[in-house]
């Protein structure tokens, strides 16, 4: 009898099909965060504050003030509209202004010795609540010359001994000559009896200017470079002047007869040379007229320190 063996069945083979395996099931593999205090490094990985930050606060705080101080500057620029009529305070704040605008402008700092030497009676006060333009300016000035007006600023003839040729009561100094006009037209009820002096380059030679001047003359309206060059060739006198209105006007591009390059370093020039020997000696008043920024570094600066 022959026995029968049955056949084996083949091992499978390790390089076989796989896709007939099971496949195996993977777990994600969790990357490591090497950046410190990160999630897998095992040091805070549930992101848990670790205390103040220093320097984190401190640029937070800066960050803060400095938007502050943006917000002061935005609200300070908003408010550039608004002016201040600053020949309606005090005369001890208008000469303190005036005197700070002097000093900046040149440079210089003045001793107290020297200070002393202005007094607040220099500075014209205007009336409050009466609005400084072209047309208000005939009855501002009315008041600020008193009883006396009338015969300053008006009468026509000459006074032997008394009233020069060429001699100004009133002298209004402004930055061009289109201003210089527009100032003496809310003069014209002054003017009907003798006729002003206009002072300015444009459109007059000095020789005619010399000649306007060999009679009375009771306002001038002129810039500081022709006022100053009439002075020096003893066409224009100082010698009756009582007041020295400075038109505070800002032109359209923001500019004033302190703050326009040329024509600024040309009136320091003209004050320096003949308006401060005899505003110090009180032989002569300044007016302020018009508004000026509330917010002007210089202004806001003498403003503030008598509040």
């Amino acid at each position: 009898m022959v026995a029968i063996t049955k056949p084996k069945a083949p091992k499978p083979s390790q390089s076989g099909d796989r896709s007939r395996s099971k496949p195996l099931s993977r777990r994600p593999i969790e990357k490591k965060n090497n950046k410190k205090g990160g999630r897998g490094s095992g040091k805070n990985p549930n992101l848990i504050p670790l205390g103040k930050n220093k320097i984190l606060d401190e640029r937070k705080k800066k960050k803060e003030e400095e938007e502050t101080e943006e917000d002061g500057d935005k609200r300070e620029e908003s408010s550039s509209d608004a002016t201040l009529l600053i020949s309606t305070t005090p005369a001890a704040q208008q000469l303190r202004f005036f005197l700070d605008l002097f000093q900046t402008a040149n440079k210089v700092k003045l001793s107290p010795l020297e200070l002393d030497a202005f007094k607040d009676t220099c500075m014209v006060e205007l009336a409050d609540g009466v609005e400084q333009n072209v047309d208000n300016l005939c009855d501002h000035m009315k008041s600020a010359f008193g009883s006396s007006w009338r015969e300053a600023l008006s009468e026509g003839q000459l006074a032997e001994g008394e009233i020069d040729v060429g001699t100004p009561a009133l002298l209004i100094i402004s930055t061009s000559a289109l201003r210089s006009l527009e100032l003496l037209r809310g003069l014209k009820s002054l003017t009907r009896e003798c006729r002003p002096a206009k002072l300015f380059a444009k459109h007059m030679k000095v020789e005619d200017q010399v000649t306007s001047l060999k009679t009375r003359v009771n306002i001038a309206s002129g810039t500081p470079s022709r006022i100053k060059k009439l002075i020096d060739v003893d066409a224009l006198s100082l010698s009756r002047v009582g007041m020295v209105l400075l038109d505070m006007h800002r032109d359209v591009k923001g500019y004033s007869l302190f703050t326009l390059p040329q024509v600024s370093t040309e009136f320091w020039d003209l004050y320096k040379t003949h308006l401060q020997p005899r505003l110090s000696q009180g032989d002569m008043r300044i007016c302020l007229y018009g508004a000026i920024p509330i917010n002007e570094k210089r202004g806001k600066k003498a403003i503030k320190s008598d509040e």
